[in-house]
């Protein structure tokens, strides 16, 4: 499915390039109104990423977020600096679908099994942004991509699939906010090597032709963020696209 997706710094909608603060880009303060419009376009799950609280936790936007997760009859997943078992509970108690868990998952396995446990695996999605090397190994980013870790996508995967793994956004960090295609092959790989996952793409949605270009893949959700707001092409004419691909 076709994923809509807005970031949020203080409650104003914002796109920064490859997880840079300092290049930042912002679409107005209206992102109730932008999710009511993708979900009246034919959307049928939202992605939102809360910077603010990515950055400081005590400032998470969760009243802004109840108020949209209210405004909405679809189910929406929510990110961004998740780092305790109170966060996730907090998130899911205002009618957030699933939780979005990014370096934690990372620096803290054990925890994170730990929430699988708890809350299930439908409330939790892995975001796992990655750059791959000159050796093709795909090295996993952590702390708002300021740092690589050692390890890889595929040791991620293998740590969380016994405890049932089932949704994971997956972001090629050289992609994103490129407007220039994702990287089909990264996708049409790991779908292949992991069938039990469900796969979002993330990072590069420029053109109807990249949507496209990601049915082979088998991913089956397919994150749009930047390309919508700057009005390359709708909601509605993304998932005709994805549907006649």
């Amino acid at each position: 499915m076709i994923i809509p997706a807005i970031d949020l710094i203080d409650g104003e909608v914002v796109r920064l390039h490859q997880g840079n603060y300092t290049e930042k880009r912002t679409y107005g303060a209206d992102p109730i109104e932008r999710f009511i419009d993708y979900q009246s376009d034919g959307a049928k799950f939202l992605h939102l990423v809360d910077l603010t609280g990515a950055k400081d936790p005590n400032k998470r936007q969760l009243d802004l977020i109840e108020k949209i997760t209210q405004s909405i009859d679809i189910s929406i997943q929510v990110g961004g600096g998740i780092r305790t078992f109170t966060d996730i509970e907090n998130l899911l108690n205002i009618g957030v679908k699933r939780v979005v868990i990014g370096s934690k998952a990372v620096t803290d396995q054990i925890e994170v099994i730990e929430w699988f446990k708890h809350f299930g695996p439908e409330s939790i999605t892995l975001a796992i942004d990655i750059r791959i090397d000159e050796k093709g190994i795909k090295r996993v980013a952590v702390s708002g991509w300021q740092e690589t870790s050692e390890l890889t996508l595929e040791s991620i995967l293998n740590t969380y699939i016994p405890y049932g793994l089932k949704h994971v956004l997956c972001t090629d960090i050289s992609k994103d906010g490129t407007l220039t295609g994702s990287n089909v092959e990264l996708y049409k790989s790991i779908s292949e090597l992991y069938p039990s996952i469900d796969f979002q793409s993330s990072g590069g949605i420029g053109s109807l032709d990249d949507i496209s270009a990601l049915k082979v893949t088998g991913v089956k959700g397919v994150i749009v963020g930047r390309a919508l707001l700057e009005g390359k092409f709708t909601v509605s004419e993304a998932i005709t696209c994805w549907q006649n691909a």
